[in-house]
């Protein structure tokens, strides 16, 4: 990757890149509310199953799927489709939803790009992802699949496991042993979802959607998600 690409990558991924990922834990905090998250090892275990069989998976194929089709209107807008309607509930879909238009405003005025920005205007009014925002972020820029797939799943991981450590709570080391643990997770699905067909993409993470339900009525709640 050049410089410039490198630095694009790292902003996007940044944690104090603007798009409100801090407000979400994409239901851990009711997993943490009934003791089913309480240490490092269930932290790494709940985010583990997010990148494997949740959300995560689902993103990561959609993502590679719209980095190819960036430059085909009508593919990669019925990939966007597709992506904003695959959240299994209203908490999930919110999460993705707004860190996608936040996404696409904020990149937009700082980066400006005329197949971005031409994106944006198509999708402005409809609900969108996240994951797919950013493809066509960095398939606009020249940054490559494979580093600009790694760096999203990890930014999607890390968030959970910041929220994770506010939540349980941990220790700032248990934070990074947890990252550290799904390292090599995130390694494998950024190299198995690029190979993934459309018609063969689902999850099957259960207990994950009923978590973000149940979320939508807990009591005392720090997180939208």
């Amino acid at each position: 990757m050049q410089g410039a690409a490198l630095q694009l990558l790292l902003s996007w991924t940044s944690p104090s890149y603007p798009v409100g990922a801090f407000s979400y834990s994409h239901g851990l905090e009711w997993a943490v509310e009934r003791g089913d998250v309480r240490d490092v090892d269930t932290l790494a275990d709940y985010v583990r199953a997010v990148l494997r069989r949740g959300a995560a998976w689902l993103d990561a194929v959609l993502f590679a799927h719209a980095w190819r089709s960036a430059a085909d209107t009508a593919a990669l807008d019925a990939i966007a489709e597709l992506a904003a309607a695959l959240r299994g509930t209203s908490e999930t879909a919110l999460e993705s939803r707004q860190q996608a238009q936040a996404f696409l405003q904020v990149t937009g005025r700082a980066w400006p790009n005329a197949l971005f920005d031409a994106f944006a205007r198509r999708q402005r009014g409809r609900p969108q992802s996240h994951a797919v925002a950013m493809a066509v972020a960095c398939a606009a820029h020249g940054i490559p699949l494979a580093p600009a797939l790694h760096a999203y799943l990890h930014g999607f991981a890390a968030n959970l496991i910041s929220a994770g450590v506010r939540l349980v709570p941990l220790g700032q080391t248990d934070g990074q042993i947890a990252t550290a643990r799904l390292a090599a997770d995130i390694a494998e699905v950024a190299a198995c979802a690029p190979q993934c067909a459309l018609d063969d993409l689902g999850s099957a993470a259960p207990l994950l959607d009923l978590f973000s339900m149940h979320h939508e009525t807990q009591y005392t709640r720090l997180f939208r998600s």
